[in-house]
């Protein structure tokens, strides 16, 4: 696993050298854009508006366009340079309870280990956020931007999941009638999700889709024809109390058979 990143955790007068490795990845299948008549590959070329030339990597710059058709360019090292070596840390600014954070803040996750000569720190830091049962915030600069942060620990290591600002969170896009709601549907209700409830194992779920998908592409390269799926039936459930006491008959597990007993005979 390579490492995207290697930087320093400061607070107060602590400096703890850490590596950040991304925590998650992606599975999905991709597809490849094809011509439609004879099957070739479709290849995009980055070409000058200006030349029409075809323009390499090494050829390319940064630009930003401050007026129509009017751009300053900005080099890497101008970027690097304006940085502090403050801003190359992460600088914990505080820390918080965890479920104190809505779940809409969070971006990107990583996982965060000490670098040599950092070990004891990062233990220490880890140890007493679990005890406390807190999280750190921090900031730091990646790429051309001031990233938010959230450090949070765990029993085996610490992740830190980069976050949004406030003024990137988009509001409600529309407001919804909120009708009034009976106790014995709120009671059905919470008497299906007890029903439900059961403790988040994450090896539980995939993605069936993907199974499908893959099967579908291996039907498709073996020649054979797609066989449709088979339609699933559907209670079309109108009334609301009707499709909750429904679920929750669903959602009970089936009863054991009472097992039955052999009568024995004396003297057999």
């Amino acid at each position: 696993m390579s490492v995207s990143a290697k930087t320093v955790i400061s607070f107060g007068l602590v400096a703890i050298p850490v590596a950040l490795y991304t925590a998650t990845q992606s599975n999905d299948i991709n597809f490849n854009q094809l011509h439609k008549d004879d099957g070739s590959r479709i290849k995009y070329k980055k070409v000058c508006a200006h030349c029409g030339n075809e323009v390499s990597a090494s050829d390319i710059v940064k630009g930003y366009q401050y007026d129509k058709d009017h751009f300053v360019v900005v080099t890497d090292d101008e970027l690097e340079r304006i940085k502090t070596e403050k801003e190359k840390s992460i600088q914990i600014l505080h820390f918080a309870q965890l479920n104190q954070i809505s779940p809409i803040y969070y971006d990107k996750c990583y996982h965060v280990v000490p670098e040599a000569g950092g070990d004891k720190a990062f233990e220490l830091l880890r140890k007493a956020l679990m005890e406390e049962q807190k999280i750190a915030i921090g900031k730091t600069v990646m790429g051309s931007h001031e990233t938010l942060m959230a450090i949070i620990p765990r029993e085996d290591c610490m992740l830190i999941s980069t976050m949004h600002y406030a003024d990137e969170i988009k509001d409600i896009p529309k407001a919804y009638n909120r009708p009034e709601v009976s106790q014995q549907e709120l009671t059905m209700a919470r008497t299906l999700i007890s029903s439900m409830d059961t403790p988040f194992d994450a090896e539980q779920y995939h993605d069936e889709y993907q199974v499908k998908l893959r099967e579908l592409i291996e039907t498709k390269i073996a020649g054979k024809d797609v066989v449709a799926a088979v339609a699933e039936d559907t209670n079309n459930v109108i009334d609301l109390m009707e499709a909750l006491q429904a679920s929750i008959a669903q959602a009970k597990p089936k009863a054991e058979k009472p097992k039955r007993t052999r009568k024995t005979t004396e003297g057999a």
